[in-house]
């Protein structure tokens, strides 16, 4: 599940290079206990992250910053400059250390299907943070002489893109947690096969 930070997109010349590096990625790992699938997801229950009052089996975070530089060409004003610093934080379960090979096994397949899903969300992350910077780079507005109304409509089209992406999230989670959807089918794998 992810929790987002308000970010937003606008429309740029074509021609204009991109800086986005596609940013840096952080496993931030939480640990758990149990030698049965069933003690494990009891345990992640125990001690998952915390959204809102519900903890979850994981999620993901981003931390998103600007470097953007305003000029004036005659009374306009142009972003010349937006480099984006973006850090996606996955936070999921550490397995422990003493697992059976065939409960190590059901636990793997767990993870790497509950890591591709939070990769998902990170990849909305990702998309979000390009089109921004793509938007961003020459926006214009003419008699801004102070460059105050740019900023203003930098941060009324960003919402735009910020609301696609939290929509964009909202559909993926609703297919995957739904009745026999791929989160359920993973929890089931690890807990009646574990």
């Amino acid at each position: 599940m992810l929790r987002s930070a308000l970010a937003l997109l606008l429309v740029a010349p074509a021609s204009v290079a991109s800086a986005f590096n596609g940013g840096r990625e952080v496993i931030q790992p939480y640990s758990i206990s149990g030698s049965t699938g069933p003690e494990l997801y009891a345990s992640i229950g125990e001690k998952g992250p915390l959204i809102g009052q519900t903890r979850v089996i994981a999620h993901t975070t981003f931390k998103l910053t600007w470097s953007r530089d305003y000029t004036q060409d005659g009374s306009a004003c142009v972003l010349s400059r937006a480099v984006p610093n973006l850090v996606i934080t996955y936070t999921l379960p550490r397995e422990p250390a003493s697992l059976d090979r065939t409960v190590r096994s059901h636990w793997q397949a767990f993870i790497s299907g509950i890591t591709a899903h939070e990769k998902v969300h990170g990849q909305h992350i990702r998309t979000m943070t390009a089109e921004i910077e793509a938007a961003s780079l020459g926006l214009r507005v003419e008699n801004d002489p102070q460059c105050q109304k740019i900023r203003q409509e930098l941060n009324r089209r960003l919402k735009e893109i910020s609301d696609r992406k939290r929509e964009k999230d909202r559909i993926f989670e609703q297919e995957e947690m739904k009745d026999g959807g791929n989160i359920q089918r993973l929890i089931l794998a690890l807990v009646n096969g574990g």
